[in-house]
């Protein structure tokens, strides 16, 4: 059984041309319109079927469809296919490799660029012995339905331990429909998590990574633009008739990622939400016009060689970029690409350390033949050169 909003191309093109109508600021499938060619999205008749959509919905949003398009070749494969899974956050818990994705669905609601399309219910845990190795999906490990203050859209997660307990952080859409960070608990890293009755204090946003220092300090980024709704705060207030992009200022200091101190309980902020700064080589904040560059979502922290490496989505452009630092506070360098664009419009990762190697976790929609809202987690060895920057990857073969 095909997924609803299959796309058909009249016409195979390459993955160079269809990378550069990536690059259009009309972002949505429905935008697109070029020469010598029609572009029409396949979609079930929803006024006909909402009678069996809920008794069908969990079936068809993890059935794989195959790909309609020519793309790359890959250059790794898939951690699971039985379900779509994205943006993970991969940790080595007692020797064992963990990862905490976005459990991606089809619930049949037409792409936008504020992410609608995005409607997350729940999270599964994947977990393996070593890279290479079985993959293990545990099952459901936090609903929707079990977390009283989320109205839709479970997006990105993250995960930590201290204390005895696993953590597990998370963005979800309230009841008036804006983005805070919810916590959960358990005693074990695959779950099932208990969610707080309420979202964490003073956050907002989405996409929480959780970095926990040497000298054993936790802190929390996070934040995205567009659907994010970033440009939307200011001063830790939310703006409802706010920009739904950016601040529309180029020449201006672009909008900043969020960190925040956790409490020693890990179940709130300990210190004031702060906004980081990405500089260019001469000191300068990068700007709100370089958006090969600038700060979209996706935040990451790792520490390597006692410095502090922050890595982070560019969005529209869809690298995964990095800067460094001396301080877990900012500000960081630009110091280049660690992950060029994939297959489907988002770019998210982790990097992690595992055996004396390190790894980056991301996604791509090859599997789901290039929709963009039904990804897989893949991973690849990432490497350091001899002065510290990273190897820029490509995923795929030339």
């Amino acid at each position: 059984m095909l997924l609803k909003n299959t796309v058909r191309f009249n016409k195979i093109i390459t993955f160079e041309e269809f990378q550069h109508l990536k690059h259009d600021k009309m972002t949505t499938l429905s935008s697109l319109r070029f020469t010598g060619m029609a572009l029409s999205v396949s979609a079930l008749l929803f006024t006909s079927c909402q009678s069996k959509k809920a008794e069908n919905s969990e079936a068809a949003a993890d059935t794989v469809a195959a790909p309609q398009k020519k793309l790359p070749k890959p250059k790794s494969e898939p951690l699971v296919t039985e379900i779509y899974t994205a943006d993970p956050s991969a940790h080595v818990f007692n020797n064992k490799i963990y990862v905490y994705p976005s459990h991606d669905i089809e619930s049949g609601i037409p792409q936008d660029d504020l992410g609608s399309h995005f409607d997350m219910k729940d999270y599964h845990i994947l977990s393996m012995d070593s890279i290479g190795g079985k993959v293990t999906d545990n099952g459901v490990a936090l609903d929707i339905k079990d977390v009283a203050w989320a109205g839709r859209q479970m997006w990105a997660p993250d995960a930590a331990f201290k204390n005895g307990k696993y953590y597990l952080y998370f963005p979800a859409k309230d009841k008036k429909d804006v983005f805070h960070i919810g916590v959960a608990t358990s005693t074990s890293p695959t779950g099932p998590f208990k969610a707080e009755p309420s979202y964490i204090p003073g956050s907002y946003s989405i996409d929480p990574a959780v970095f926990t220092d040497t000298d054993g300090k936790s802190y929390m980024y996070f934040g995205g633009i567009w659907g994010g709704g970033l440009q939307r705060w200011k001063d830790g207030k939310y703006d409802s008739a706010g920009s739904k992009t950016d601040l529309g200022k180029d020449d201006q200091p672009a909008i900043s990622p969020r960190v925040a101190l956790m409490s020693k309980d890990m179940l709130t902020f300990s210190g004031p939400v702060k906004e980081i700064k990405i500089v260019d080589e001469k000191g300068n904040q990068l700007l709100g016009k370089d958006h090969d560059r600038r700060f979209f979502e996706a935040s990451w922290m790792h520490k390597y060689n006692g410095k502090y490496y922050f890595s982070y989505s560019t969005g529209d452009t869809h690298f995964i970029a990095y800067g460094i630092g001396t301080s877990p506070y900012g500000p960081f360098t630009y110091q280049g690409v660690i992950l060029n664009p994939v297959v489907g419009w988002t770019n998210h990762h982790s990097i992690v350390e595992i055996k004396g190697k390190w790894y980056l976790f991301y996604h791509d929609s090859v599997l789901s033949g290039d929709q963009t809202h039904l990804r897989s987690v893949k991973v690849t060895e990432l490497k350091y050169r001899p002065d510290g920057t990273i190897e820029t990857i490509d995923a795929y073969y030339k």
